[in-house]
């Protein structure tokens, strides 16, 4: 199972452009077998939540479930760092001895809007499972709708905002608002 988990996340990393949020729909894909929905959504929640990157803690998240042990989110981890660090080093080293071809200039104008949808694609799946309720497809999850939208406008009008704070300011409203019913 660790051979497995470490070719699994190896093969994402591979795919990895676009940093942690575009590899989500990838993770998601790779991690049917073993994460439901719910719990997918638990992993981007962990995984933004704690430091590091995403797609690391990600790894990581989905090792350690999968073994119950560390040393399968060691292996899951291993998987996902490989192949990013020699394509990094490759790519710098490229970059840096042909950044001002025309060629590359353009190679990387397209890359951005493809990186765009990649993470959008990402937004529209993890909000699709956050407002339904556990899959359910009559009642939306009209608190966490509510929360969304508040964490998105206060960190849209407040620049300096820290994530941090808007994260643990909407598990506290949660909270407040759960004890209450």
């Amino acid at each position: 199972m660790y051979w497995t988990l470490f070719v699994v996340f190896a093969k994402i990393g591979v795919m990895a452009f676009g940093g942690g949020y575009a590899t989500l729909p990838l993770i998601h894909d790779a991690t049917t077998q073993w994460l439901t929905e719910q719990e997918f959504v638990d992993l981007v929640t962990i995984s933004q939540m704690t430091p590091g990157p995403i797609f690391l803690n990600a790894a990581t998240f989905v090792g350690c479930k999968v073994t119950g042990t560390p040393f399968g989110g060691m292996a899951a981890t291993l998987g996902a760092l490989t192949p990013p660090c020699a394509i990094v080093t490759l790519l710098a080293f490229l970059a840096l001895r042909y950044r001002s071809l025309r060629a590359v200039q353009a190679l990387l104008a397209v890359l951005r809007p493809v990186v765009l949808g990649l993470i959008a694609a990402a937004a529209a799946a993890i909000l699709q499972l956050v407002l339904l309720r556990h899959g359910e497809t009559s009642r939306p999850d009209l608190l966490g709708l509510a929360i969304a939208a508040l964490s998105l406008a206060a960190l849209r009008l407040r620049k300096n905002l820290n994530p941090i704070f808007v994260m643990l300011a909407g598990g506290a409203i949660a909270l407040v608002l759960h004890f209450l019913q």
